[in-house]
Protein backbone atom coordinates (compact mmCIF):
# COMPACT_ATOMS: atom_id res chain seq x y z
CA UNK A 1 0.00 0.00 0.00
CA UNK A 2 3.12 2.12 0.03
CA UNK A 3 6.33 1.07 -1.60
CA UNK A 4 8.52 -1.59 -0.05
CA UNK A 5 11.00 -1.75 -2.91
CA UNK A 6 13.01 0.89 -1.08
CA UNK A 7 13.19 -1.39 1.96
CA UNK A 8 16.87 -2.10 1.46
CA UNK A 9 17.52 1.54 2.29
CA UNK A 10 15.60 1.27 5.58
CA UNK A 11 17.40 2.91 8.49
CA UNK A 12 17.23 1.78 12.11
CA UNK A 13 17.16 5.46 13.07
CA UNK A 14 15.73 6.62 16.36
CA UNK A 15 17.27 10.02 17.03
CA UNK A 16 15.50 10.28 20.41
CA UNK A 17 17.56 13.08 21.86
CA UNK A 18 17.45 15.19 18.71
CA UNK A 19 13.68 15.62 18.68
CA UNK A 20 12.62 16.45 22.21
CA UNK A 21 12.25 20.16 21.48
CA UNK A 22 9.79 21.81 19.13
CA UNK A 23 6.77 19.85 20.33
CA UNK A 24 8.32 16.38 19.87
CA UNK A 25 8.29 13.64 22.48
CA UNK A 26 8.68 9.91 22.99
CA UNK A 27 5.42 8.35 24.22
CA UNK A 28 5.64 5.20 26.38
CA UNK A 29 3.32 2.41 25.27
CA UNK A 30 2.65 -1.01 26.68
CA UNK A 31 2.55 -4.10 24.45
CA UNK A 32 2.23 -7.86 25.00
CA UNK A 33 6.02 -7.96 24.63
CA UNK A 34 6.75 -5.25 27.16
CA UNK A 35 7.08 -1.45 27.21
CA UNK A 36 8.37 0.57 24.24
CA UNK A 37 8.20 4.17 23.06
CA UNK A 38 6.88 5.87 19.94
CA UNK A 39 7.75 9.28 18.56
CA UNK A 40 5.25 12.10 18.03
CA UNK A 41 5.53 15.80 17.28
CA UNK A 42 2.92 18.53 17.56
CA UNK A 43 2.61 21.34 15.02
CA UNK A 44 0.31 24.28 15.76
CA UNK A 45 -2.03 24.99 18.62
CA UNK A 46 -5.80 24.68 18.36
CA UNK A 47 -7.69 23.35 21.40
CA UNK A 48 -10.72 22.53 19.25
CA UNK A 49 -9.11 20.74 16.30
CA UNK A 50 -6.24 18.27 16.64
CA UNK A 51 -5.39 15.87 13.81
CA UNK A 52 -3.35 12.72 14.43
CA UNK A 53 -1.67 11.51 11.21
CA UNK A 54 -1.39 7.76 10.60
CA UNK A 55 1.22 7.00 7.95
CA UNK A 56 1.11 4.18 5.44
CA UNK A 57 3.32 1.24 4.74
CA UNK A 58 2.85 -0.69 6.91
CA UNK A 59 6.17 0.41 8.36
CA UNK A 60 6.71 3.73 6.55
CA UNK A 61 7.19 6.98 8.49
CA UNK A 62 5.61 10.33 9.21
CA UNK A 63 8.01 12.05 6.79
CA UNK A 64 5.83 12.14 3.70
CA UNK A 65 3.19 14.05 5.66
CA UNK A 66 5.59 17.01 5.87
CA UNK A 67 3.67 18.51 2.95
CA UNK A 68 1.02 19.39 5.56
CA UNK A 69 3.33 22.16 6.75
CA UNK A 70 2.52 24.15 3.60
CA UNK A 71 -1.25 24.12 4.21
CA UNK A 72 -2.50 23.21 7.68
CA UNK A 73 -0.75 25.83 9.88
CA UNK A 74 -2.20 28.68 7.83
CA UNK A 75 -5.65 27.14 8.32
CA UNK A 76 -5.19 27.13 12.09
CA UNK A 77 -5.16 23.34 12.38
CA UNK A 78 -3.12 21.57 15.06
CA UNK A 79 -1.70 18.24 13.90
CA UNK A 80 0.60 15.49 15.11
CA UNK A 81 3.30 13.64 13.26
CA UNK A 82 3.63 10.11 14.63
CA UNK A 83 5.88 7.18 13.79
CA UNK A 84 4.16 3.90 14.59
CA UNK A 85 6.11 1.31 16.56
CA UNK A 86 8.89 -0.11 14.40
CA UNK A 87 8.99 2.98 12.20
CA UNK A 88 11.69 5.63 11.83
CA UNK A 89 12.15 7.52 15.13
CA UNK A 90 10.14 5.12 17.29
CA UNK A 91 11.49 1.99 18.96
CA UNK A 92 12.28 -1.00 16.74
CA UNK A 93 11.50 -4.21 18.65
CA UNK A 94 12.82 -7.42 17.16
CA UNK A 95 9.53 -9.24 17.68
CA UNK A 96 7.31 -9.98 14.69
CA UNK A 97 4.34 -10.80 16.90
CA UNK A 98 3.95 -7.06 17.42
CA UNK A 99 3.13 -6.42 13.76
CA UNK A 100 -0.54 -7.11 14.27
CA UNK A 101 -3.57 -4.94 13.46
CA UNK A 102 -5.21 -5.32 16.88
CA UNK A 103 -2.01 -4.29 18.63
CA UNK A 104 -1.59 -1.25 16.38
CA UNK A 105 -5.16 -0.16 17.22
CA UNK A 106 -4.32 -0.41 20.91
CA UNK A 107 -1.16 1.63 20.27
CA UNK A 108 -3.15 4.43 18.63
CA UNK A 109 -5.48 4.52 21.63
CA UNK A 110 -2.52 4.80 24.00
CA UNK A 111 -1.07 7.63 21.88
CA UNK A 112 -4.44 9.42 21.94
CA UNK A 113 -4.59 9.24 25.73
CA UNK A 114 -0.99 10.42 26.09
CA UNK A 115 -1.64 13.42 23.83
CA UNK A 116 -4.83 14.36 25.66
CA UNK A 117 -7.07 14.08 22.61
CA UNK A 118 -10.82 13.47 23.00
CA UNK A 119 -14.17 13.75 21.23
CA UNK A 120 -14.15 17.53 21.58
CA UNK A 121 -11.12 17.91 19.32
CA UNK A 122 -9.70 14.58 18.02
CA UNK A 123 -9.60 13.93 14.27
CA UNK A 124 -7.85 10.79 13.02
CA UNK A 125 -6.42 10.86 9.49
CA UNK A 126 -5.11 7.60 8.06
CA UNK A 127 -3.45 7.28 4.66
CA UNK A 128 -3.05 3.94 2.84
CA UNK A 129 -2.29 1.32 5.54
CA UNK A 130 -3.00 4.13 7.98
CA UNK A 131 -6.52 4.18 6.51
CA UNK A 132 -7.03 0.55 7.53
CA UNK A 133 -5.78 1.42 10.99
CA UNK A 134 -8.05 4.48 11.16
CA UNK A 135 -11.14 2.51 10.14
CA UNK A 136 -10.38 -0.22 12.63
CA UNK A 137 -9.79 2.35 15.37
CA UNK A 138 -13.10 4.07 14.59
CA UNK A 139 -14.99 0.79 14.81
CA UNK A 140 -13.64 0.24 18.32
CA UNK A 141 -13.19 3.72 19.77
CA UNK A 142 -15.35 6.11 17.79
CA UNK A 143 -16.72 7.64 20.97
CA UNK A 144 -13.32 9.37 21.17
CA UNK A 145 -13.53 10.90 17.69
CA UNK A 146 -14.64 14.32 16.51
CA UNK A 147 -13.94 13.31 12.92
CA UNK A 148 -12.26 10.72 10.71
CA UNK A 149 -10.38 10.96 7.40
CA UNK A 150 -9.76 7.84 5.28
CA UNK A 151 -7.20 8.79 2.65
CA UNK A 152 -6.47 6.61 -0.39
CA UNK A 153 -7.53 3.31 1.14
CA UNK A 154 -10.34 0.90 0.34
CA UNK A 155 -12.28 -0.83 3.10
CA UNK A 156 -11.58 -4.27 1.62
CA UNK A 157 -8.21 -5.88 0.88
CA UNK A 158 -9.77 -8.55 -1.37
CA UNK A 159 -11.44 -5.78 -3.39
CA UNK A 160 -8.13 -3.91 -3.55
CA UNK A 161 -6.40 -7.03 -4.88
CA UNK A 162 -9.17 -7.58 -7.43
CA UNK A 163 -8.80 -3.99 -8.66
CA UNK A 164 -5.07 -4.48 -9.13
CA UNK A 165 -5.67 -7.65 -11.15
CA UNK A 166 -8.56 -6.25 -13.19
CA UNK A 167 -7.39 -2.69 -13.87
CA UNK A 168 -3.79 -1.94 -12.89
CA UNK A 169 -1.90 -5.00 -14.13
CA UNK A 170 -3.43 -5.02 -17.65
CA UNK A 171 -2.09 -1.47 -18.11
CA UNK A 172 1.49 -2.68 -17.65
CA UNK A 173 3.80 -4.09 -20.29
CA UNK A 174 2.89 -7.76 -19.91
CA UNK A 175 6.42 -9.08 -20.40
CA UNK A 176 7.69 -6.73 -17.71
CA UNK A 177 4.79 -7.64 -15.43
CA UNK A 178 5.73 -11.31 -15.85
CA UNK A 179 9.29 -10.50 -14.80
CA UNK A 180 8.02 -8.57 -11.75
CA UNK A 181 5.93 -11.58 -10.72
CA UNK A 182 8.84 -13.94 -11.31
CA UNK A 183 11.15 -11.86 -9.12
CA UNK A 184 8.48 -11.88 -6.41
CA UNK A 185 8.03 -15.64 -6.68
CA UNK A 186 11.80 -16.12 -6.44
CA UNK A 187 12.07 -13.87 -3.38
CA UNK A 188 14.20 -11.38 -5.31
CA UNK A 189 12.33 -8.18 -4.46
CA UNK A 190 15.61 -6.57 -3.40
CA UNK A 191 16.99 -7.10 -6.90
CA UNK A 192 17.54 -3.62 -8.44
CA UNK A 193 15.59 -4.76 -11.50
CA UNK A 194 12.45 -5.12 -9.37
CA UNK A 195 12.43 -1.50 -8.28
CA UNK A 196 13.39 -0.28 -11.76
CA UNK A 197 10.50 -2.16 -13.35
CA UNK A 198 7.99 -0.95 -10.79
CA UNK A 199 9.10 2.67 -11.05
CA UNK A 200 8.67 2.54 -14.82
CA UNK A 201 5.48 0.49 -14.94
CA UNK A 202 3.65 1.32 -11.73
CA UNK A 203 4.97 3.99 -9.35
CA UNK A 204 5.03 6.96 -11.72
CA UNK A 205 1.53 6.10 -12.93
CA UNK A 206 -0.29 5.11 -9.75
CA UNK A 207 1.80 5.90 -6.65
CA UNK A 208 3.20 9.38 -7.35
CA UNK A 209 2.60 10.81 -10.80
CA UNK A 210 5.87 12.63 -11.26
CA UNK A 211 9.16 11.54 -12.84
CA UNK A 212 10.90 9.50 -10.17
CA UNK A 213 13.90 11.84 -10.08
CA UNK A 214 11.53 14.74 -9.28
CA UNK A 215 9.73 13.18 -6.34
CA UNK A 216 9.64 15.62 -3.40
CA UNK A 217 12.18 14.90 -0.70
CA UNK A 218 9.65 14.11 2.08
CA UNK A 219 7.87 11.58 -0.14
CA UNK A 220 11.14 9.92 -1.08
CA UNK A 221 12.29 9.73 2.53
CA UNK A 222 8.98 8.22 3.61
CA UNK A 223 9.45 5.47 1.06
CA UNK A 224 13.15 4.97 1.70
CA UNK A 225 12.65 4.48 5.42
CA UNK A 226 10.07 1.68 5.28
CA UNK A 227 10.72 -1.14 7.71
CA UNK A 228 10.63 -4.17 5.37
CA UNK A 229 10.01 -6.65 8.19
CA UNK A 230 6.70 -5.01 9.09
CA UNK A 231 5.77 -4.45 5.47
CA UNK A 232 6.37 -8.00 4.34
CA UNK A 233 4.58 -9.61 7.26
CA UNK A 234 1.44 -7.50 6.97
CA UNK A 235 1.37 -6.80 3.21
CA UNK A 236 3.71 -9.37 1.69
CA UNK A 237 6.54 -8.79 -0.79
CA UNK A 238 4.43 -7.55 -3.69
CA UNK A 239 3.82 -3.95 -4.70
CA UNK A 240 0.80 -4.99 -6.79
CA UNK A 241 -1.51 -6.28 -4.07
CA UNK A 242 -1.46 -7.96 -0.69
CA UNK A 243 -0.12 -11.51 -0.51
CA UNK A 244 -2.45 -14.36 0.44
CA UNK A 245 -0.30 -15.27 3.44
CA UNK A 246 0.06 -11.69 4.73
CA UNK A 247 -1.74 -10.81 7.95
CA UNK A 248 -3.98 -8.26 6.17
CA UNK A 249 -4.95 -10.58 3.31
CA UNK A 250 -8.59 -11.10 4.34
CA UNK A 251 -9.26 -7.76 6.02
CA UNK A 252 -12.63 -6.35 4.94
CA UNK A 253 -14.76 -3.84 6.84
CA UNK A 254 -17.06 -2.71 4.04
CA UNK A 255 -20.17 -4.13 5.69
CA UNK A 256 -19.27 -2.36 8.93
CA UNK A 257 -18.92 1.15 7.51
CA UNK A 258 -22.54 1.92 8.35
CA UNK A 259 -21.70 1.66 12.05
CA UNK A 260 -19.09 4.45 11.91
CA UNK A 261 -21.10 7.48 13.00
CA UNK A 262 -18.27 9.99 13.26
CA UNK A 263 -18.22 12.58 10.44
CA UNK A 264 -15.89 10.99 7.88
CA UNK A 265 -14.12 12.21 4.77
CA UNK A 266 -13.05 9.58 2.23
CA UNK A 267 -10.34 10.81 -0.14
CA UNK A 268 -9.75 8.99 -3.42
CA UNK A 269 -7.89 9.76 -6.62
CA UNK A 270 -8.45 8.97 -10.27
CA UNK A 271 -5.07 7.31 -10.84
CA UNK A 272 -4.75 5.71 -7.40
CA UNK A 273 -3.64 2.16 -6.69
CA UNK A 274 -7.08 2.03 -5.03
CA UNK A 275 -10.38 1.93 -6.94
CA UNK A 276 -11.77 5.52 -6.94
CA UNK A 277 -15.33 4.29 -7.51
CA UNK A 278 -15.07 1.99 -4.51
CA UNK A 279 -13.96 4.87 -2.32
CA UNK A 280 -16.92 6.96 -3.49
CA UNK A 281 -19.16 4.04 -2.51
CA UNK A 282 -17.55 3.95 0.94
CA UNK A 283 -18.53 7.57 1.56
CA UNK A 284 -22.13 6.72 0.65
CA UNK A 285 -22.23 3.87 3.14
CA UNK A 286 -20.94 5.99 6.00
CA UNK A 287 -23.84 7.67 7.87
CA UNK A 288 -22.05 11.02 7.86
CA UNK A 289 -19.67 10.37 5.00
CA UNK A 290 -18.26 12.85 2.51
CA UNK A 291 -16.19 12.09 -0.57
CA UNK A 292 -13.28 14.03 -2.01
CA UNK A 293 -12.13 13.02 -5.49
CA UNK A 294 -8.70 14.15 -6.70
CA UNK A 295 -8.99 14.00 -10.52
CA UNK A 296 -5.27 14.43 -11.20
CA UNK A 297 -3.98 12.46 -8.23
CA UNK A 298 -2.67 9.00 -7.50
CA UNK A 299 -1.95 7.16 -4.25
CA UNK A 300 0.10 10.13 -3.02
CA UNK A 301 -2.55 12.67 -4.02
CA UNK A 302 -1.30 15.01 -1.30
CA UNK A 303 1.58 15.62 -3.73
CA UNK A 304 0.34 15.10 -7.28
CA UNK A 305 -3.08 16.76 -6.81
CA UNK A 306 -2.07 18.88 -3.86
CA UNK A 307 -4.42 21.83 -4.24
CA UNK A 308 -7.49 19.61 -4.52
CA UNK A 309 -6.38 17.38 -1.67
CA UNK A 310 -5.68 20.10 0.88
CA UNK A 311 -8.55 22.39 -0.12
CA UNK A 312 -10.97 19.53 0.41
CA UNK A 313 -9.33 18.35 3.61
CA UNK A 314 -9.28 21.84 5.15
CA UNK A 315 -12.89 22.42 4.14
CA UNK A 316 -13.92 19.19 5.87
CA UNK A 317 -11.96 20.01 9.03
CA UNK A 318 -13.38 23.53 9.15
CA UNK A 319 -16.87 22.06 8.88
CA UNK A 320 -16.34 20.05 12.04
Amino acid sequence: MTNSAHGAAYLDYRGRDDFRSGGARMIPISTPSGPFSVWAKRVGNNPDLKVLLLHGGPGSSHEYFECCDSFLPAAGIEYYYYDQLGSMRSDHPDDESLWDLDRFVDEVEQVRVALGLDASNFVLLGHSWGGILAMEYALRHQQQLKGLVISNMMSSVPAYNAYAERVLMPQMDQAKLALVKQLEADGEVDDPRYEELLIEQHYVHHVLRMPADEWPDPARRGMDHINPVIYRKMQGPSELGIASDATLAQWDRTEDLSSITAPTLVIGAQHDTMDPDFMAMMAQRLPFGQHLHCPNGSHMAMYDDQETYFAGLIDFLAGL
